[in-house]
């Protein structure tokens, strides 16, 4: 069975503090991590080591995160690396736009900073296919997953009842 040691987790992000945060949280779990902080950094990584999950910032410097992930997108190999999202620019002018289109076209996760370790690596390790703690399955951010996973399966009748569901027209 795999373990987080099998795995390699790029963390893409501009924030000093914050890399250094992600990056303690995976090791401490166990993971193998690289680190970079902007897309032009990333995506040499990439073609280094193929990472197995990338934790990517949104609104970076130099090369933002968006542009990176369309980078991503055009190579084959690549375009199979889940992708997570984790950024402090969700809901603002900043990242808001990137943000949706990238859920819509890709990744479909996203945490927003400042995100609890142990939610962080929950979701890592939901999309590297290990097994998460029962006590996080109640984490809005695993559940959001779960049902964009669902989602995308989905006929149309079954997303008009769960809109509704929901409370939306």
């Amino acid at each position: 069975m795999a373990e987080p040691k099998d795995f390699l987790i790029l963390v893409v992000d501009d924030e000093d503090d914050v890399r250094e945060y992600l990056t303690m949280a995976l090791e401490d779990a166990g993971f193998n991590v690289e680190t970079a902080s902007d897309g032009y950094q990333a995506l040499e990584l990439v073609k280094q080591v193929k990472p197995d999950l990338i934790s990517l910032d949104l609104v970076m410097p130099k090369r933002s995160g968006a542009a990176f992930y369309r980078d991503l997108q055009k190579n084959p190999d690549w375009r199979k690396i889940p992708v997570m999202i984790v950024t402090g620019h969700a809901r603002d002018d900043q990242g808001k736009a990137d943000l949706e289109e990238l859920t819509m076209s890709g990744p479909g996760i996203y945490l927003e900073k400042p995100v609890k370790p142990t939610n962080y690596v929950a979701n890592v390790k939901r999309l590297v296919g290990l097994p998460v703690d029962d006590d996080l399955e109640n984490d809005p951010a695993v559940l959001r997953h779960r049902l964009l996973d669902q989602m995308k399966a989905a006929d149309p009748e079954t997303l008009k009842k769960a809109l509704e569901a929901l409370g939306k027209k």
